[in-house]
Order: C-alpha cells, then sequence, then structure tokens
C-alpha cells in the first residue's frame, strides 16, 4: 500500500477533477448500489472515497448513512467543503483500510472504487479482505471495482494489479458470493481510456 504522504501530495497538488480516476458522477457505483435495494436508512462505506462525488449523489437520493473514508485528509477536506452544510451528514474516517479499526459487522453495504488495485501484495489483500469480514454485516453486500485485465498497469506513477471478474471474486473467496459483475470504460480528464471491472457479492456470515 502506498505512503499516506503519497496520496496528500497527489490531492495538495493536484485539482479533483484533474486525477485520472475523477468522475462528474459515479454513475455505476450508484446505479449499482440503488440496485441493491437497501433502504435509505442502510449503513454504507465507501472506501478510498477521498474527494469522489459519489458520496454527493447517495445524500442527493436519500441515503442517511454513508461514511466515506480515505488514506488522503486533503481529498475528505475537498469533500466536505464540496458538500458544504451538508458534511454534517456524513461520517469521515482519515484512515488506512489495512489498519482501520471499523466496527464489527457495522456497514449493511462497503463500496471501493479503485482501492483494492493498489494492493500489490498478497499480505496487503488479505488485510483488506479481513476488514472486509469484520466490519460487512452478515448478507451484507460488497461492490469493488479494480482495473479489468485489459486495463492500466500503472496508476498515479504507481503499479496497480487488473483482474477479470472470475479473478477479483477468488481474491475474496468462499465467504463471499458473486451476484454479478459489470464493465466500465473510464475516460479519464486527460483523454484517456481505462477498463474497470467491478464485482457485486454478497457476505454469507
Amino acid at each position: 500500500m502506498q505512503s499516506k504522504d503519497h496520496w496528500e501530495n497527489v490531492y495538495t497538488t493536484k485539482a479533483a477533477d484533474e486525477v485520472s480516476w475523477f468522475q462528474e458522477h459515479a454513475a455505476l457505483s450508484l446505479k449499482l448500489i440503488q440496485e441493491a435495494g437497501l433502504p435509505l436508512t442502510a449503513s454504507i462505506i465507501d472506501v478510498g472515497g477521498g474527494a469522489s462525488t459519489l458520496v454527493d449523489d447517495l445524500l442527493a437520493s436519500g441515503y442517511e448513512n454513508v461514511t466515506v473514508l480515505d488514506l488522503s485528509g486533503a481529498a475528505l477536506a475537498t469533500a466536505k467543503a464540496r458538500l458544504g452544510a451538508r458534511a454534517a451528514d456524513v461520517q469521515w474516517l482519515d484512515a488506512n483500510i489495512l489498519d482501520a479499526e471499523l466496527g464489527l459487522n457495522t456497514y449493511d453495504l462497503w463500496h471501493d472504487r479503485a482501492v483494492f488495485h493498489f494492493l500489490t501484495s498478497e499480505q496487503e489483500r488479505c488485510a483488506y479482505v479481513r476488514a472486509v469480514l469484520r466490519a460487512v454485516k452478515p448478507g451484507g453486500l460488497v461492490i469493488v471495482a479494480t482495473f479489468a485485465e485489459d486495463g492500466p498497469s500503472k496508476c498515479s506513477g504507481l503499479p496497480v494489479m487488473r483482474y477479470d471478474a472470475k479473478e477479483l471474486h477468488a481474491e475474496f473467496g468462499e465467504p463471499f458470493v458473486l451476484l454479478g459483475h459489470e464493465k466500465e470504460s473510464h475516460h479519464t480528464p486527460g483523454g484517456n481510456e481505462q477498463k474497470f471491472v467491478y464485482c457485486f457479492c454478497r457476505k454469507l456470515a
């Protein structure tokens, strides 16, 4: 996992809409969350949410219990400033997901777009899965998006992992049932195309 300093530098030297992963609206993520059919009171965590606008759209859709976790305090500050008074309706966690102290069986839905593919060691990936197993309620839902097998091999100057849906689900293993997957072609602010795969799973117990 990259250092906190790396990501603080990214978000203090670039505007939120200049980073390659910027989306004006996280449309596919929002669609998958809404299609899950959870009540608006469901507890949702966006891991690596940083300056993402997903939290804006979740609040606008009426979701009442949203947590955003990110390694970069600067990224979280950007999102808070953008939301203004609505930021008080969100729980913000400045933490590394690999050692964050998340409550047991806390979340109905876990969302991650583009954190997991930065975990290039098996040790890191196992720590991440342990965090999911601890924090997500039995029967809870997990949406994880990474670069697809034909996606970039680096992002923000750092190496990444690439997956197809079967490989990504295999990282999480038997405690999770794969409910579906979708591909996305993301166009960066710089005009490049990046291929993503989203896996949608249910935690069994």
